[in-house]
């Protein structure tokens, strides 16, 4: 099981940062992905909940449990869990049970994301992140082992350092909690209506 190891940035200045990225990382990928998140309860902030990531090719549910023992300068670990959903009628049974089960989607969030390899070790992602209704941000990710997260903190931590990011401008506030707090769910995209509109 791979561990997520990763810090987020606001970024103010997205030409400037995104020079800074180049001179030290290789473009790999863009692309905008559409996630639907859901939860037991709607009526507040939820502790627990998962998402369905639809990237243009392929639905993924994904649940991301926080190993806050391993957190620390301002990097935080993430243990994550996924499976494909690999076709339309799989996608209406899994929405059927969720409904069932009493899980209500709550927020959609909209990202466009571009992803940069750090020339010393590809392994290291780098990605500037602009997120609808929230803003930009530059997240620098490690897919670890357990015994190899403080290896990956020590390379995000260089990272940081060659774009010149300070520790106090890192902000690892989750998008989802911004949405929260800003009272922006994007109902209108919600996966639930799309594939309900299939079915009728």
């Amino acid at each position: 099981m791979l561990l997520e190891v990763e810090t987020k940035v606001k970024i103010d200045n997205v030409s400037e940062l995104r020079k800074k990225i180049k001179r030290i990382a290789i473009h790999e990928k863009t692309q905008s992905r559409g996630d639907d998140y859901f939860a037991l309860s709607k009526d507040h902030y939820p502790k627990k909940a998962f998402r369905i990531r639809y990237d243009g090719e392929k639905f993924v549910v994904n649940f991301k449990k926080h190993l806050k023992n391993l957190y620390s300068n301002g990097i935080v670990v993430k243990e994550e869990y996924e499976f494909k959903l690999t076709d339309i009628p799989h996608i209406g049974n899994f929405l059927a049970l969720l409904e069932d089960l009493g899980f209500k989607e709550w927020v959609k969030k909209r990202k466009h994301t571009e992803s940069y390899l750090w020339k010393k070790d590809k392994r290291v992602v780098i990605e500037i992140n602009h997120v609808e209704h929230v803003g930009t941000y530059m997240e620098i990710e490690f897919l670890a082992t357990r015994d190899q997260v403080p290896m990956a903190k020590s390379k995000i931590l260089e990272v940081l350092k060659e774009l010149e990011i300070k520790k106090g401008d890192i902000d690892n506030v989750g998008y989802t909690r911004r949405l929260y707090d800003k009272g922006i769910k994007d109902s209108k995209y919600f996966i639930t209506k799309k594939f309900k509109k299939k079915s009728d």
